[in-house]
């Protein structure tokens, strides 16, 4: 459960805090439909840039902003659909794009998710304590993001051998950037510089872990889910036709959005992503890989194994190939001579190394169940190429130059010639099996009750108790602007 319970002292801090700032909060229910805004605040954005690090822009923490980077208002949510000419298949591939949230990424949606409530019941003391933001990328940048609108102190924490890109940005924002030891895989490496500054700073900071931490679920359950509802309606209407979700699972949080869409799809299944040279959920493995965006070894505690159906493995070298296919130029005139529509092109910067690779697990899972042109299967592509042009200009260096015959390869071999071969449709028992090993991350290693791990398999109403709480913390959040008094 979220945390709710009121600390008045600290939260008529942060109340006065936000009053001297001219902060107000948006609700969950803003984030679903910004049609919910009040007039001023829509009228203020027309003049804020998408990035900028202005207290406004928390109503831009939606999938449904206006796709432009300076200004703009709100719409439909941002989605694309990938055509049979890129996909090698007839099933309708329907992706979200997380490019116009402020960050270039969803995360900052998650950890909107966790911190507001915190700030709220004075859970969290603005004045007093710096926020740290573990992660394997994205979730420390929307995390020192919003710390900074929220004027909150923070600490990021990430790999070191995450993209360029990102710790140059976020040098910018975070108070700290701490780099750890390797790549996505090294999640236990992150988890324990966190332990190692609880030691040394005691109660000055706030840990929000996200794969811990049910905000990061709830806000997903809540926004994402709803979005994608949205565009469902839209494009069939006939929720027989909505066939499978698929999400690579990182922190689990976006995978979230799957127990919502359930609710409405009775034929939905939904698939959980990792990296082929990292298979922990398909073979209890462990590795290191490239696909930026998922962290590995180990079951987020955040994560409804029971409702989940299918695991499916990416090779990140399809991942890595087709990040030049879909970037370099002569890749693009490859696509192109291929009958790929030239507006899917112009589109394909959408895509960064996760959102490929769940394109690609989308595929997989389309073929695993046989599907056919009048089914349909979602996912999310959490953000977009502006995270990742240097690793192109790495590759070309270290490849040198990405020829005709190198796009045909990349295309038939790592986009149409996709496999089940590393997909596993769970049974009970399977589901348990990967279930079970939260135990060794987060009851051995990271304090968690063995009580609870168990309520989260067995307690029928144990999910459902933290989708519940999105209402209440709508009611806190109103509250808290009431006071504040800028509304």
């Amino acid at each position: 459960m979220i945390p709710l319970t009121l600390h008045q002292d600290i939260r008529s801090k942060n109340v006065e805090r936000c009053r001297e700032q001219g902060i107000i909060y948006p609700t969950f229910a803003q984030m679903r439909n910004p049609d919910l805004i009040p007039d001023a605040i829509v009228k203020k954005l027309k003049t804020v840039g998408l990035w900028d690090v202005d207290p406004v822009n928390l109503f831009r923490i939606t999938w449904k902003n206006e796709p432009t980077i300076q200004g703009g208002g709100f719409g439909g949510p941002n989605y694309i659909e990938l055509p049979p000419e890129l996909t090698g298949i007839k099933t309708r591939i329907i992706a979200l794009v997380g490019k116009y949230f402020p960050t270039g990424s969803h995360k900052v949606g998650a950890t909107y998710g966790c911190l507001a409530p915190a700030l709220v019941t004075g859970n969290f003391d603005s004045t007093k304590q710096k926020a740290v933001w573990p992660s394997t990328g994205n979730y420390c940048r929307g995390g020192a993001y919003n710390s900074a609108l929220l004027t909150c102190e923070s600490i990021a924490i990430l790999p070191e051998g995450m993209s360029r890109e990102r710790f140059e940005w976020l040098r910018t924002v975070a108070g700290e950037v701490i780099a750890t030891k390797g790549t996505e895989s090294n999640v236990k490496e992150i988890f324990d510089k966190c332990h190692e500054l609880t030691a040394e700073r005691g109660d000055s900071i706030v840990i929000f872990n996200q794969f811990d931490q049910f905000g990061n679920y709830l806000w997903h359950y809540e926004v994402t889910a709803s979005a994608i509802h949205e565009i469902l309606m839209k494009e069939s209407g006939d929720p027989e036709q909505v066939r499978g979700f698929f999400s690579t699972t990182g922190s689990a949080g976006t995978i979230g959005a799957g127990d919502f869409l359930k609710e409405h799809y009775p034929r939905l299944a939904i698939a959980a992503g990792e990296a082929l040279q990292c298979p922990t959920l398909l073979r209890n493995g462990f590795g290191d890989h490239r696909i930026e965006g998922i962290g590995d070894k180990h079951v987020p505690w955040v994560h409804n194994m029971k409702n989940t159906d299918m695991v499916i493995a990416i090779d990140d070298q399809d991942c890595m190939d087709i990040l030049r296919l879909f970037n370099e130029e002569s890749g693009r005139e490859y696509l192109l001579s291929k009958g790929v529509p030239k507006q899917t092109i112009e589109q394909l910067h959408y895509l960064g190394i996760s959102g490929i690779g769940n394109i690609l697990g989308a595929i997989t899972m389309a073929k695993y169940y046989e599907m056919d042109e009048d089914d349909i299967v979602v996912t999310v592509l959490t953000d977009s190429m502006d995270m990742y042009t240097s690793r192109v200009a790495e590759t070309r260096e270290q490849k040198g130059e990405f020829t005709r015959e190198d796009a045909a390869l990349a295309l038939y071999k790592s986009l149409y010639s996709q496999d089940i071969t590393h997909a596993l449709e769970l049974g009970y028992y399977d589901r348990l099996r990967i279930h079970n090993l939260k135990y060794y991350t987060w009851v051995e290693q990271q304090g968690k009750e063995f009580e609870e791990l168990n309520a989260q398999w067995y307690d029928r109403g144990y999910w459902k108790s933290i989708q519940k709480q999105s209402a209440e913390i709508d009611r806190l959040i109103e509250a808290f602007n009431a006071d504040v008094g800028l509304l």
